[in-house]
């Protein structure tokens, strides 16, 4: 059986990190598992955690009045769900919610940013990642939009 760092290696969010800095990121991280249906967080809620999905597909969701909740974007095997554990006040802007049996890695926020305090080695490459993270789901985001606002 191969251990979490191991199986951190694997994750393209990590790939290139050196075994020490994957060792600490394991240190943060478990595994866990959610039923089809279920909540993953929700908006508004202290965000302590990200997720990298290992099997499973999520939708992250917004409640829009008058519609109720929409998804504005699936999350499948391989992808990370949550920024929102590395800004204060560390509160969830979505909801995330399980369309299958979920299988992730959790990572616990305040570990995290801990290790970042005391290595900001760790911190800029964590910080770099999410960023590059962020500005990808931004511009699908920015996608989206027009393709609504065209119709």
């Amino acid at each position: 059986m191969r251990t979490l760092d191991l199986v951190l290696a694997d994750i393209p969010l990590f790939e290139g990190l050196a075994p020490a800095q994957l060792e600490l990121l394991a240190g943060c991280a478990g595994n866990v598992r959610f039923g089809e249906g279920q909540r993953i967080f929700r908006e508004g809620d202290p965000a302590d955690s990200f997720f990298v999905i290992r099997h499973g597909t999520i939708a992250i969701e917004t409640f829009v009045p008058g519609r109720g909740g929409v998804t504005i974007e699936t999350v499948e095997d391989g992808e990370v769900i949550g920024w929102s554990w590395l800004f204060a006040p560390y509160r969830w802007h979505f909801d995330a919610r399980a369309l299958t049996v979920i299988r992730a890695t959790a990572f616990d926020g305040a570990c995290l940013r801990d290790k970042c305090a005391a290595d900001p080695e760790l911190g800029y490459e964590l910080m770099s990642r999410f960023a590059k993270l962020l500005i990808e789901r931004l511009q699908w985001m920015r996608l989206r939009l027009l393709d609504v606002y065209d119709q």
